[in-house]
Parts: structure tokens; sequence; C-alpha cells
């Protein structure tokens, strides 16, 4: 390559190329001689001494070597390097000399070979950023040389990898299909495959955010210590110019320049020094000034057809999804079609990441068009782009990303305590309808509330005050959200906003639309009265400030659908909470936490999404007047007597498409033309149910009701039937208005159909002056409306017209004429593709103004399909099943016949029913004992389940049911510890009665199971003996109590609200074997036999004689057995004294408890 060099005899030979043909031939010496190429960097190029041959110092011919170096490859137990990177070669053309070694090869085939394969790279320019074009294409040699010479500033170069099979694996990317750029000619399939694959880079780049002191980029590997290149390469430990210039990725911090395990470290920003952006490019600059905010999120990337991520971004992709990586100078980069943006962006979500789009706001036209316009200011070569949303799996808005049709919550807290005593101030939204639920209350020290609404609204991304968060409210949340769920803790004050900024805020960002900003008449009324709650409107700051980052605060807010949530509902509900819902396993089951066994995957059979969301508030939150309870009783019963108009229901809107969600998204304005189809046909799809529905009858039931207050839809779609070509819309995505609605556009369209006619009869005037009929216009790429002149016709070609391209048939030309015209045509198309955006907001806007009407009709329609899926529900049930029947009376009253478990029977054989009495003329509390796995949790469980579903409003599995409403339902289950918050299983067990002793009233359920089990056997029967007294004497609920002490039934033999009851077995003695009954029935039961199951499970029966044995000593010498066998016949009972001392001191006592006292003496 240096003068110095002796020239050889011959160029086609020392350039391997056949003399006969002129064309480079890879020799087998070639083939085997493949150089290895590194890494990025900007160091001098670097050979590997395993897989490479040295560099040869001179030109030598073929006929006078005496032997050459590595003619084949030696076999080895090292992994071969094989080259990774392509762009490492093509960065080697852009250092400047003085950066390189001065290494020299020589022109043997193999080096020749070397060149070809380096001249087939494929430039990853940004194509629409590209100005001053050619009129004729360049030559490919010229090409091939411009791809690797010209640099713009919004480009980066690389070779591609090897094409392989699947299609991701590698691509061209341009900024915009519509740039009139030559497109560049690819490269011939049959070299392609003459180049070896290359194995992904992701090993190599393997992401460790923990490993600070690991390189953002490779190194490349020392040479061989060989006479030419120890002279010639100077030895330096000076870090190459990508290191240096992404140490800050090395040595992270945020943007307070605070590292990793700082407490105050901010992980979303990112701290980028001066020196850095002094050297970026204007396209760098642009990518970095967005990543550097949101260095927590992925950032997809638009570039051309293609969204696009770099650095650590690219890592996580290869490595969670195996996307191709590759190089774009100092940058690793992987990339997704646009067209699969959603589905990619849906994987990364479920992989628990947040995502940022970063959008491109202007083609190439459009960009050099404004730089024209009068005061267009020509800026850098960098297409303008913008941060459009940041997607989380709390806060996803469109349909196609979310999982399923149940609401998704983002919810954000404010905690406070004055006096000892714990507030919350809470505010969640379901960004998909745009649905904001406020709320403030004070909670007890065990935050009984608190966890009750986190249990009912399962929230998918959680934002705190960072360091604010009490331990109890922490573990609340960790142990009731999925291991998934996204904590935002953002900064006090500064991001978290108080009331005052909120307020303020507010009236700044005129969400409303109000006339006069610090006008909040024309707020929401719920958000009017959420102005006096201080903590609730902190929290809503709280989740204003985090939507307003997310970019989506406005198309949520300005709907203006807000709501102050009660998580008990006292006054109007049965109260479920969190602990119940988790125990009765409402909606997820023990087991693997999904739906499957609940009771709400019993009870939902809505055919609609909103109709789904619905019924899970129904479930919620059961009703607890009886006249609210028998209306939809009497509306189920109705359905379930006439099945036509649930028949004509379903068959109407089957397939209706989520209302609730499509017109939130046509509010924000960001809605498809094809999904505005489907709402317009959605609703017209609800008009001709209705007008259906009402032949079937109409009254004065809840149906009638519904039908009759549902909006005039006839006069709210009038308007639409015609406003625009839908079927264009369907097919070609744009909503082109009838002619006469919309002026800008028919304006628009008549001068794109007037140039086309100019164009067209251009063409004619070329065919009859150049004598061809065959002249036309073809599209070739961007290149639109180019004159395809056949070979025969060229020679009358005016020298005026510049030729585009040629095949061995055609040429095609741009004459001064057509090219005029095609500039103004693409000027009008661009500017006609702004108007049709314009004319498809106007459409959404004049949607809009009806949205409270729409969104009515959602909420009638979701009504309707709750009460036919309620009536399916109870359908299904099988026999026996029955109409519960309410009744008022002072004492509570609870009696079911032949009741089974609705969850259980459809999956059992023959599940055997059993009979509940509680109240009324029976005592209020069952103490039940019986043997290990005979059946007591599941009676419990039934019970619980069938009050549910009676107060919801549909029939239960039994054979009669009659009952008082409950006010709320308390349960005390299994055996759990907390040892995070180093809370042992006896203090979750007393936790959680005291609960129970503090919340319930004598209209409450309370079942309490194995109370005591989790300390000795003494502090245990003293534990459930003084609960079961107060239960049972002084608050007067309804319940049961099992329990494995058996003295407990001695104790309150006489009380005259506890019955004994068992579930009946058969026990062979001899085989140590117990069946199982299944039976309730009056009675207590002999004993827990342990050592029975025991024997079932399998333990050695030495070691079970012996523990029957020892188990035998401990009741004999204990007290327990005598009140067991009955010996202490006189002794009145502990709690019967307690109360009598109680009284007799003067204290003040409740006349439930002293006529219960007055009841257990008189029976003594």
């Amino acid at each position: 390559m240096a003068g110095s060099q002796k020239t050889p005899k011959s160029n086609a030979a020392s350039n391997g190329k056949n003399p006969f043909t002129g064309r480079k031939q890879q020799t087998i010496l070639s083939f085997f001689k493949q150089p290895a190429s590194s890494p990025v960097s900007s160091s001098a190029p670097q050979v590997d001494s395993d897989s490479a041959e040295p560099p040869l110092p001179k030109a030598t011919p073929l006929n006078k070597r005496t032997a050459i170096p590595h003619d084949t490859p030696a076999p080895s137990s090292d992994p071969i390097d094989v080259p990774t990177s392509p762009i490492a070669r093509k960065e080697e053309t852009k250092t400047p000399k003085a950066e390189r070694a001065p290494v020299t090869f020589s022109s043997t085939p193999a080096t020749a070979s070397r060149k070809r394969r380096n001249a087939s790279g494929i430039s990853y320019a940004d194509s629409s950023d590209e100005e001053n074009e050619a009129p004729v294409r360049p030559s490919r040699a010229k090409r091939r040389k411009s791809a690797i010479i010209e640099e713009s500033e919004d480009e980066f170069m690389a070779e591609s990898p090897p094409p392989e099979d699947d299609d991701m694996d590698d691509f061209i990317v341009d900024d915009d299909e519509d740039d009139d750029a030559p497109k560049k000619p690819s490269r011939s399939k049959s070299k392609a495959k003459a180049t070896p694959k290359t194995p992904s880079r992701t090993e190599s780049y393997a992401f460790k955010p923990s490993d600070t002191n690991t390189p953002r980029t490779p190194t490349a590997r020392k040479p061989p210590a060989t006479p030419a290149t120890a002279k010639k390469t100077p030895t330096s430990t000076k870090p190459s110019k990508s290191e240096e210039r992404y140490q800050w990725l090395v040595d992270v911090k945020d943007a307070d320049r605070n590292p990793p395990g700082h407490p105050d470290y901010d992980p979303r920003t990112l701290y980028i020094p001066a020196y850095a952006w002094a050297k970026f490019s204007p396209f760098e600059k642009q990518y970095w000034e967005i990543k550097s905010k949101f260095y927590d999120t992925v950032v997809f990337f638009k570039k051309g057809k293609f969204y696009e991520l770099y650095e650590d971004d690219a890592t996580i992709g290869a490595q969670e999804f195996d996307l191709k990586m590759t190089d774009r100078v100092n940058m690793r980069m992987v990339g997704v079609p646009e067209s699969s943006l959603e589905m990619w962006a849906s994987q990364f979500i479920a992989k628990g990441y947040k995502i940022a789009r970063v959008d491109q706001k202007e083609s190439a036209l459009a960009k050099e068009m404004r730089e024209k316009a009068p005061g267009g200011k020509k800026e850098d070569k960098v297409i303008r782009r913008e941060l459009a949303c940041v997607l989380t799996a709390g806060t996803l808005v469109e349909e196609q990303m979310l999982q399923d049709d149940m609401s998704t919550y983002c919810i954000a807290i404010k905690e406070d305590v004055v006096e000892n005593v714990t507030s919350f101030g809470v505010c969640f939204v379901d960004t998909a309808t745009g649905s904001f639920s406020m709320c403030q209350f004070e909670d007890d020290a065990d935050l009984t509330k608190f966890e009750t609404l986190i249990a009912q609204i399962r929230p998918k991304e959680l934002i705190v005050e960072k360091g604010i968060l009490s331990v109890k409210a922490t573990r609340i949340l960790k142990n009731n959200t999925s291991v998934t769920t996204i904590w935002n803790k953002i900064k006090p004050e500064k991001e978290f906003w108080d009331a005052r900024r909120i307020k303020l805020e507010m009236m700044n960002r005129n969400y409303f639309n109000a006339g006069d900003n610090e006008d909040t008449t024309l707020w929401p009324q719920a958000l009017q009265e959420g102005m006096e709650l201080e903590l609730a409107m902190s929290a809503f700051g709280a989740l204003v400030w985090y939507l307003q980052s997310l970019k989506i605060d406005k198309d949520l807010i300005s709907l203006g659908n807000f709501e102050i949530y009660d998580p008990i509902r006292k006054a109007t509900s049965l109260v479920l909470d969190g602990k119940t819902l988790i125990n009765l396993e409402i909606f997820n089951n023990a087991f693997d936490g999904t739906a499957q066994g609940t009771l709400f995957a019993l009870l939902n059979r809505c055919i609609t999404p909103f109709g789904k969301r619905m019924l899970r508030q129904w479930v919620c939150h059961p009703l607890a007047d009886a006249d609210r309870i028998n209306a939809r009783l009497d509306t189920v019963e109705a359905l379930n007597a006439d099945t036509s108009f649930r028949d004509a229901f379903s068959g109407q809107l089957q397939r209706l498409p989520d209302l609730e969600r499509l017109i939130s998204r046509v509010h924000a304005g960001t809605s498809r033309a094809v999904d505005f189809c489907r709402v317009l046909e959605g609703f017209e799809q609800i008009k001709d149910a209705m007008n259906q529905l009402r032949q079937h009858g109409e009254g004065e039931g809840l149906i009638g009701k519904l039908l009759d207050s549902l909006p005039d839809l006839e006069k709210l779609l009038k308007p639409w039937y015609t406003a625009f070509d839908r079927l264009k819309a369907k097919d070609d995505g744009v909503m082109v208005p009838e002619p006469g609605v919309e002026e800008d556009f028919d304006a628009s369209q008549q001068k794109i159909e007037e140039l086309i006619a100019e164009l067209s009869e251009m063409i004619r005037s070329y065919q009859k002056d150049l004598n061809c009929k065959d002249i036309c216009f073809r599209d070739n790429g961007k290149e639109i409306y180019t004159i395809e002149v056949p070979m025969r016709a060229t020679k009358n070609v005016p020298k005026t017209w510049n030729q585009m391209s040629a095949t061995k048939a055609v040429k095609r030309y741009y004459s001064p004429e057509v090219k005029q015209a095609v500039r103004q045509l693409q000027e009008a198309q661009e500017t006609h593709s702004q108007i049709v955006k314009e004319v498809a907001g106007r459409f959404f806007a004049r949607f809009d103004k009806d949205y409270k009407d729409w969104l009515a009709v959602v909420k009638i329609v979701a009504q309707l399909d709750c009460l036919i899926s309620l009536a399916k529900a109870s359908a299904a049930l099988g026999s026996p099943s029955c109409r519960p029947v309410f009744v008022d009376s002072e004492r509570g009253v609870l009696d079911f016949q032949e009741l089974r478990h609705p969850c259980m029977a459809p999956t059992v054989g023959e599940f055997i029913p059993n009979d509940v009495h509680l109240g009324g003329e029976a005592p209020n509390i069952s103490l039940l004992t019986g043997a290990n796995a005979a059946g007591k949790s599941t009676v419990l469980r039934m019970t619980c389940v069938a009050v549910i579903m009676a107060q919801i409003g549909m029939y239960v599995p039994a054979a009669s049911a009659t009952l008082t409403p409950c006010d709320r339902i308390m349960s005390r289950l299994g055996a759990n510890d907390n040892i995070f918050a180093a809370q042992s299983t006896f203090f979750v067990e007393l936790a959680e009665t005291k609960k129970i002793l503090a919340e319930s009233t004598p209209r409450s359920l309370v079942i309490l199971d194995e109370l005591g089990r989790g300390t000795s056997s003494y502090d245990g029967v003293a534990v459930a003996q003084a609960v079961l007294h107060h239960v049972a004497t002084h608050i007067g609920c309804l319940g049961f109590f099992a329990t494995h002490y058996h003295s407990l039934a001695t104790e309150f033999r006489d009380h005259p609200e506890v019955k004994p009851m068992r579930m009946a077995i058969r026990v062979d003695k001899g085989e140590r074997r117990i069946t199982f009954l299944y039976r309730l029935e009056s009675g207590v039961a002999e004993g827990s036999f342990g050592m029975h199951c025991a024997a079932m499970c399998g333990i050695d029966s030495s070691i079970i004689e012996k523990a029957e044995e020892a188990a035998k000593m401990f009741e004999h010498t204990s007290r327990l057995k005598e009140r067991l066998e009955g010996k202490a016949k006189k002794e009145v009972g502990l709690g019967w004294l307690s109360d009598f001392s109680w009284i007799m001191k003067g204290e003040d006592a409740d006349d439930g408890g002293i006529d219960v006292l007055r009841r257990a003496i008189e029976s003594l």
C-alpha cells in the first residue's frame, strides 16, 4: 500500500482478478485465510494470533513462496474466534491516520478477497436526512465509495451482518420511504452467500448493571509480537476513543451525580458529562437528551421504518428476546420493524420493563418544506423526533397491548400519622378507560381498610413517597400484589405534590377547558368534593405528576371521569375485607394464584369486556339492602323463566368491542380510523339490540328501568351515517369525508387530482413527440412517475432529460417538466396527509362532545350484561338450587338446607351436601370439631360463599335458603406467618382475631378455624376459650368456631349460644384407618385422630405407637382430660365467672351479654 512497496508485474494477478474476465476471483487460499475482525475500537487494527494469519510484510509471487502459514485450520479445543462485527473494518477507514498503527498488508489473493468483502458493506445511513441528490444514479464503484466516505450527522455506517434465515437478522434503515433519495441497489445473492455466517454478539455484551467495572465497549486484542508489527505499533495503556467517550456509562451516576447505592440515587436519570455532549453528533445528542431522563426505561427510537434500541437497551433486547445485535459506530443496537412495535412492546412490558416510544414528527420532505418556508430555519441534519409516550404495566392505554378485559390500575398512596392514628389518601386510575377514583380514610393499627382496598383492585403499578411509607403498609402491598408490580418511589413535595400544589397545577393546565382557570365549578363533581380531602388530593397530585411524565395526563384527566371510592361501603354493601377475599378465594385461588376454581370465575359469564369489569365490582361489594337484593333476584328469576331476552341479548352483542376503552382513545385523539369505525358500528349494534329487546317486554323491573334510561342512540348516531367513507377507512386507514363536509380536505384533494391529470397529459404528449405509445410512467422505489422509454425510442430523448435508471429493455428519465410536477405532487400529498390528520381530529372532537351519553350507554349495557350473567350462573348451579329468602328479624338467621360448595360441586363427582342452622331458634355459634381432613374448612367456606352469592342477587346451591342480610363477613383461616415483619404464626392468628373482635356486629358472619394452634396447648386453649366466650356472649354474631381443642365442648356445653357440631367419620382402630363421611351432625368428635392420619400418610408404625403412648400420658396428667370426660360437672365456666365479677364491680355491661348470662344461669 505504501509507496515503498514493489508493484507486482501483473495487476490482475495481484488484485486477485481473472485476467480474462477482469473480475475478482476468490481462491482456495483466501477461503481458508479469513481475516479476524475485532470489536469496535478506534485503536489500531488488531489480529488474533489464534484464528488469523500474521500480516505478510511484502507481496510475494505465489510460485516463489516456500511456505504458506496456516493453509488449513489447525484443530484446537479452544473456540474459534470468528469475526463478530463487520463494523470494525469500516471503522478503520474512518479513523484518522494519526490514530492508526501503520500496519501494512500485501495484495495477496487472501487480502483481495478481504477487500471484496469490505466493499460489500451496507449503509445504515438515515436516508431521509440526505440532501443534494444527483439526478442520475451513480455507478456501482461510486456508490460503494460514497457508502464509506459520506457521513451525515444523523447516520451511522456499518456493514450488515451476513444474511440468515430470520428476516429480523439484518435490515436497511431508512427514515421515510417517501424520501426521493436514489435507492441503493442490493447486493447480489451469490456474493451474499459467499460471506460466512457470523454468530450473534450477545454474549460479548453481557449486561450486568451491578458490575460497574465492566467497560461498555469491548477492547480489541493485541496483535502477535512479530517484527513487522513490533516496530510500527506503539505500546500504550491510554484508553481507546470509545472507552473514553462512554466512561460515564461504566461509572453510572444519576443527574445529581449520586452513584447507585446512595440514599438519594435516582435510577430514572443518567449523568452525562459536558465533554461527552461536545463529542455527540446531532443524532446522538437527540437520543441521549431523551435517554438521560429515562435511564430506567427501554427507549424505542424511531428511525425510518424501524424502532431501534441502543446500548443497555439493546443488550436487554438481545438477552431477553434474542434480537440480533449489531453496532452503530460506538453504540450497540437492535431493531424491530415499525409494524410489530406493539407486539414487542407488550413482551417487554410483560417482563416488567417500562417502554418509551420516540417518534419522528416529520418526513424528510416535510423537513425540507419546513426549512424552505418563509421564516424557516435550516437546522441540523436530523429529523425532528419527540417522546410520544411511556408505557408501563399499570398505564397501558392501547387495546392491542392490554393482556385481558379486566381493569389495570396504577395507584398513588399518601400515608400520614397524626396522634398515633394512621390515615391514607389514595388515588388510582384505570388508564385504559380514563376512570379515576379517590378516597381518604383513617385506619386501625392493622391497616384493615388499606389492605381491603389493595385486595379489591390488585394494582399493577404503585406510586409512593420515597422513604415515607411505613413498614406495615409496605408489607401489605408486597403481600397483595404480584412480583411484577412496578414500584415508583418519587421525591416528596418535588414530585409527590401536596394538595395546594396540585390545585394550582390543575388551574394552570386548564384540563377541563374552563373559561376562567380559577373557576372550579366546571370540574367534575367528585373532584370538587375531593378538594376537601387533603391526603387524597396529594395522592392525586402524585398521580398527575407521574401521568405528565408519561405524556398521557391531558388525555385521561380531561375526560372528567372521577368518583369518590369507598373500599368498605358499610352503609350499602356487605363488607368483604382483604383477608376474607383471600381466605375464601373469591378472585384468586390459593394453589397457583389464578382465577380457576374461584367464585368470580363461576359467576363471570358476561359477554362484554366492560360487563366483566362491572361484575367484579359487584362481587367486591355485595348488597346489604334486602329490597335491592330482591329486585335483582326478581330480574334473575324472570330472565330464567323466559330465556328469549337473554338469548337475544347474547346473540346481538356477542362480539361487541370494548367500547369503554375505545371511546377514551377517541377522546385522546389517538384512535385509529378502523377502531373509530368499530366504535360507531358497536353503538349501532347496541341500538338495534335494544330495539329488539324492547319487544321482549319492558316493565317496572330493573331491565325496564335500564332500557328507559338509555340515551337516544338514533339521534346520537344520525350525523355519523354519512360523515365519511367507512369502507375506505377500514381498508386504507384514512377517514375521507363526504364532499362538502370538510372544505380544506376537498380543496387539497382537488389539487392532487389536477396534478395527476397534468402528468397524464404530459405522458400523452411524450408518446406523440417520440412516436412511441409504449412510453409510460413507472414508479421505481421512491422515484415516482419516472418516464419509462423503450430502448428503440431512446435516440429521440431530449438532452434536457435526466436518466434515473435503466434495464436491458428500457431507460427511465425525468424531464424538467415532470420533475417539477412530481415535486409539486409530493408537496401536495404531504400537505394533504396533514389535513387528513386534522380532519380525523375534528371527527374525534365532534364525537367526544357526547362523551357522557356514550359512556352512559356503555354503563347500562354493562349492567344488563351483569344481570344476565347472574341468571346464567344461577341456571348452571344444577340441582338443588333455590332463590334465597331474606327475612327482617331482630335476631340474625342463617338457614340452608342441603347446601353445596358451588365451586367444588362441578369438579367433585358426588359432593355431599350439609344443612347449616345458625341463629333464629338455634344458637348463633356452631362449635365444630372433627378429625383432620374431615371437611371442617369446606363447611366454613361454603357457608360464607353462599351468603355472598345470595347478597349479590342470585340463586344459591341449596334446597332452601333463609337468611337476614349480613353486614360483614370476617374470617380467620389457615396458618401463616410473616417472617419479614418478624411476626410468628401465633402473632398473625391473634392479629386477625383482634380485627374480628373489634369490627364484627350481631349482623356479621364470623368463621374462626383452629385458633390457638400456633402456641402451647395451655395457651392455645386459654385464648380459644376466651375468644369463643366473647364472640358468643358479647358480640352475638353468627358463625363457626372450628377447633381440635375438644375440652371447649365441655366448657361451653351449657352456653345457650354455642351448639357442638362435628364431622362424621368411621374409624378402623385396628388398621388405623378413617373413612370420612363429610356429614355435619350434632355432637362432639371423639378426637382428632392425628395418629390415624399419620398412618395414612405412611409414617412408620413404631413412631406412631410411641406417639400414642405419649398422648395418653399427657391427657391423663392434665385437667384437660378431666374436662373432656366431664368429671368437673359442678364447675362454672371461667367466662361466666369473669362476666359476673365484671357486673358486680359496677362496670358497664352490654344488654346482650347480660341476657346471655341470665339464660346460662337458668340452664344451670
